[in-house]
């Protein structure tokens, strides 16, 4: 998860858990800090490759824009499903996102229940549904 709000952390992983997803959740608070760990670079020297990316927009550093863009344009990382977690509706953040090839678009709910449904639709689509690329 690449977020910088620890609310919106803390329910996803507390919903993830509620729903008794088997995932690790791996937190990088800002876009660079997320490309160097996703890398393998400085302090991740054996940073796990995750499944999939929840990503949002708007963040310090380097906005979820520019981290998609440099996600999809790396061989090695291209493949890592990236789905957009964010509290944005706005229709050119949606169709810039796409247009970016993340593979879904999400928006953010404080309701702890509505993350419960968000996190439960993830795992049983990514998790149990697709088959994800292992490297």
């Amino acid at each position: 998860m690449i977020d910088d709000n620890p609310t919106d952390v803390l329910l996803i992983k507390e919903a993830f858990a509620f729903c008794e997803a088997d995932s690790e959740i791996y937190v990088a608070e800002d876009g660079v800090y997320a490309l160097e760990y996703l890398k393998q670079q400085g302090q991740n020297p054996q940073a796990p490759r995750p499944d999939l990316i929840l990503l949002d927009l708007n963040m310090p550093r380097k906005n979820g824009f520019e981290v998609l863009a440099e996600l999809k344009a790396d061989p090695e990382l291209n493949t890592i499903p990236v789905i957009i977690y964010t509290s944005s509706v706005i229709k050119e953040d949606i169709k810039a996102a796409y247009n970016s090839h993340a593979n879904g678009y999400i928006r953010k709910s404080v309701d702890f229940d509505e993350c419960i449904k968000t996190a439960r639709s993830i795992k049983d689509f990514w998790f149990s549904t697709a088959i994800l690329y292992e490297p």
